[in-house]
């Protein structure tokens, strides 16, 4: 179980950047995989601040609502925050690595935090079986 601290989800730990970004999303040495409605594209970076580093997008084709696309990124995060020490703990094997995510949500209905949870976590716990 990770220390009490680790439940925090820091600045350190999102992607900023357009080169980060650029990194992510041009091909290349990342890749994705799927669990509907979630989709993560993944790739190993050099590690700079923290092991690990997200993005959460939901588009505006899937919510028109600004309401409703702030609920799901809340829900995305929330689930992240609390199980992220699945890959944290698996990334500090490499020290001189760090993994980027990009968590894309690809539905246009909502749902319950409890289900969104779960695909986070599978989704979680593949990624760190591949790296």
């Amino acid at each position: 179980m990770p220390a009490a601290g680790s439940f925090t989800l820091d600045k350190e730990e999102r992607v900023t950047g357009r080169i980060l970004v650029e990194t992510l999303f041009g091909g290349g040495e990342s890749r994705s995989m799927s669990y509907y409605p979630l989709r993560v594209v993944y790739c190993l970076t050099q590690r700079q601040t923290a092991p690990v580093r997200i993005l959460v997008s939901v588009p505006k084709r899937c919510f028109k609502s600004a309401v409703k696309r702030n609920r799901v990124k809340r829900q995305l995060r929330e689930a992240y925050r609390k199980n992220k020490h699945l890959l944290t703990e698996r990334m500090e094997a490499l020290p001189d690595k760090a993994l980027a995510l990009a968590f894309i949500w690809m539905e246009n209905r909502l749902r319950d935090s409890s289900e969104v949870e779960s695909r986070m976590v599978s989704l979680l716990v593949r990624v760190s079986e591949r790296l």
